[in-house]
């Protein structure tokens, strides 16, 4: 008998044992994105704590179809119960204080009425503001939820005509402008006083119509036209406010393809979240890797079987210039700072503490979160964590400028998540206040943040001017002196070779590309006429090139290759090798039929001449790239844009000159050789398959043979 007790007891610790880190598994993981858009697991910010539910709140009948959540000053929690026509008021422990709309008021015509599925409240100091959508009004009350005033639809000539008013969303500034999101107006915010009377519409979405719809629209009937609404702004869909008067703003109706792109490009047109001014321009800070906008990765491992663009519903605003968005489609928190920088991101669907079924609603509550589950009737209430609390500690020491203080945070962060971006810049950012510039370039390199790392490189460059100002000019002088002493020197070599005979040096062929580049038409002449260039010079011309693209990839400097991507001399003299000999069998086979009266050789020869401006000048602007701000990229860039397009008229004029051609039929031939260098490529490559389908089906063969044998 004691042995069957024993045995009973190791079967129920057994399953104690394994059933432990089954219960305490995580409901999600938090993470950020890293600069190449792959996902960076991060300690929880926020974790679980609670759900409230009706029961909870002490609700005598189950709220159904929750809209909306709001908390006040006081912390106390606002509910919107649409399918009961209520408003519930909560105190900061989620117990019931009183429902707006659970007994009918009267309203300012001396009428009993009621709420019909209000769908957003807002509450300020001293009013408490129901968006009834579908009684197309406004419903304001005191802070005790008696009734004051109806704010009714708006009326101006700015309406489209039939347009329907259908408030869902609404948020008030300091002064007491009401900015509204109707479900059913695309032209944008609409701004109005706490009287009803109409100010304007603020935020219009941008329009995007590609010249086929265009095109077709032109022969479409006035029905069809009315039908197909391609070209009428998006609507939002939620809306809040902050203490400095911003407006944030979020729409779910933009093309999935496009509000992808505007996570790469940090575009603002069709981005999901916007942040407005009182004027309606849009303000928002993009400064992280990614414009904020969800998920990055859409269609990876991170988003389980779900895929396409976040569903962006609403947003919150948090402490220290923080807010949050969340998405529908993947029930989760998107939380960035105020220059948009990614924070974390968590969230799952499923039944554990902290998943939701159908996320509809996010507030802030203090340090914590509150997450509404519109499928489960309840919310969740999320307790920031010490990791979360040290990010906000670290947020407000850097925007009260206690930078000591803050550096301390961010290295605390750092320990415990070393691949958080954020912290680097700040560290960084408390650095460069402090005027110790170097080492703040080190933190913003780790964070690949380009704009910052400018900024103080900029000031050490200054630095380094003020400490070398009398070396600089020396320096200068005696680079452009060696270059107009090597230019004569270049000029003398070639007038003696123009006016001598017999066979040219190697030094001569060389020197020759320096006249050939200032004068194209008589150089060229010569290259072909006198035997003034040759083989042996123009390979190695061609190598200068290879050669020239390898330090560029190797040698510029960060501002411009942050991501600090690299190459190989093989894989830099395939891709100059590759186009320059498609180039030259081209136009060589094409020239053969069309009177041309180069040779392959002379084609070779002189294109290889004519890049000759490619070295001079690209060597330049990637020595320049070291030393060069943000501000200065566009005229290093010039520079080398400069290079090709002089490589590219040496390389027409030569092929005009080469073959005695006319100015337009060069044209025409040179435009033939593009496409005769695409056509060689799609033989080759079609070649290269087929050769190598052949050789799989010989092995095959050959295998299946021994196997047979």
């Amino acid at each position: 008998m004691n042995k069957i007790v024993r045995v009973i007891a190791l079967v129920f610790a057994a399953i104690m044992l394994f059933a432990v880190p089954v219960s305490a598994a995580k409901p999600y993981q938090t993470y950020t994105y890293s600069i190449d858009g792959m996902p960076l697991n991060s300690p929880d910010a926020y974790t679980p704590v609670m759900t409230v539910n009706s029961a909870y709140m002490g609700l005598a009948k189950a709220f159904d179809d929750p809209r909306d959540l709001f908390v006040d000053k006081d912390l106390n929690v606002y509910l919107v119960d649409a399918k009961n026509n209520m408003v519930h008021v909560l105190d900061r422990y989620y117990k019931l204080k009183f429902s707006i709309g659970a007994k009918k008021f009267i309203n300012d015509q001396g009428v009993p009425d009621e709420l019909t599925a209000p769908s957003g409240v807002f509450v300020n100091d001293d009013t408490i503001f129901v968006a009834d959508t579908d009684a197309n009004r406004i419903v304001t009350f005191d802070l005790e939820g008696n009734f004051k005033k109806i704010i009714p639809q708006p009326e101006s000539d700015l309406f489209a005509e039939g347009a329907v008013y259908k408030p869902v969303a609404l948020a008030v500034d300091q002064y007491g402008r009401l900015y509204v999101v109707s479900s059913t107006t695309y032209q944008g915010i609409i701004v109005m006083t706490e009287e009803g009377e109409f100010t304007g519409f603020i935020g219009a979405q941008k329009v995007y119509a590609n010249i086929l719809d265009i095109i077709w629209r032109r022969f479409q009937t006035k029905a069809q036209r009315e039908l197909t609404q391609s070209y009428i702004p998006t609507e939002f869909n939620n809306i809040t406010i902050n203490d400095e008067g911003f407006i944030y703003v979020t729409t779910s109706s933009i093309e999935e393809s496009k509000q992808q792109s505007a996570i790469r490009t940090k575009a603002g047109d069709y981005a999901p979240v916007k942040m407005l001014n009182a004027a309606g321009s849009e303000i928002m800070r993009r400064n992280g890797f990614f414009a904020p906008s969800g998920e990055v990765q859409v269609d990876s491992s991170v988003t389980a079987d779900i895929r396409g663009a976040s569903r962006i519903i609403d947003v919150a605003v948090g402490p220290e210039g923080t807010w949050s968005i969340i998405d529908e489609k993947r029930q989760k928190v998107f939380t960035y700072d105020f220059d948009g920088n990614l924070l974390f991101a968590f969230g799952d669907k499923g039944q554990q503490l902290g998943n939701l079924s159908s996320i509809e609603a996010v507030v802030y509550q203090g340090d914590t979160m509150l997450l509404l589950d519109k499928t489960a009737d309840n919310f969740t209430v999320f307790k920031r964590t010490e990791y979360g609390d040290t990010l906000i500690r670290a947020l407000e020491h850097q925007n009260n400028r206690q930078y000591e203080l803050a550096v301390d945070d961010w290295t605390e962060i750092l320990k415990r998540n070393s691949n958080f971006d954020t912290a680097y810049i700040g560290i960084g950012q408390a650095l460069y206040r402090d005027a110790n510039y170097e080492e703040a370039l080190e933190y913003y390199k780790s964070a690949y943040d380009v704009a910052n790392y400018s900024s103080a490189y900029k000031e050490l460059r200054k630095g380094w001017i003020e400490k070398y100002i009398l070396l600089i000019p020396v320096i200068a002088a005696v680079v452009i002196t060696a270059l107009v002493l090597f230019l004569r020197y270049a000029g003398k070599i070639n007038l003696r070779a123009a006016t001598k005979g017999g066979k040219r040096t190697f030094k001569e062929e060389l020197l020759f590309g320096f006249h050939l580049m200032m004068h194209p038409f008589d150089g060229f002449w010569d290259l072909k006429h006198e035997k003034r260039g040759s083989v042996r010079a123009a390979i190695v011309y061609l190598v200068v090139v290879i050669l020239t693209f390898f330090y560029q990839a190797i040698g510029t400097g960060y501002i411009m290759n942050p991501r600090g991507i690299y190459t190989t001399v093989f894989a830099q003299a395939i891709s100059v090798l590759v186009p320059f000999f498609l180039w030259v069998v081209a136009n060589w086979c094409l020239t053969t039929l069309f009177d041309g009266e180069g040779s392959l050789k002379d084609i070779f020869i002189a294109t290889s001449y004519s890049l000759i401006p490619l070295p001079l000048l690209i060597i330049p602007s990637t020595i320049a790239s070291n030393f060069v701000t943000t501000s200065e990229v566009t005229l290093v860039n010039l520079l080398a844009d400069f290079a090709f397009i002089w490589a590219i008229l040496l390389i027409f004029f030569g092929m005009m000159v080469t073959h005695d051609y006319t100015l337009t039929k060069n044209l025409v031939i040179c435009l033939c050789t593009i496409v005769g260098m695409v056509f060689i490529m799609f033989v080759g490559i079609l070649f290269s398959t087929l050769l190598g389908k052949i050789v799989s089906f010989i092995s095959n063969i050959i295998i299946e043979i021994n196997y047979r044998l």
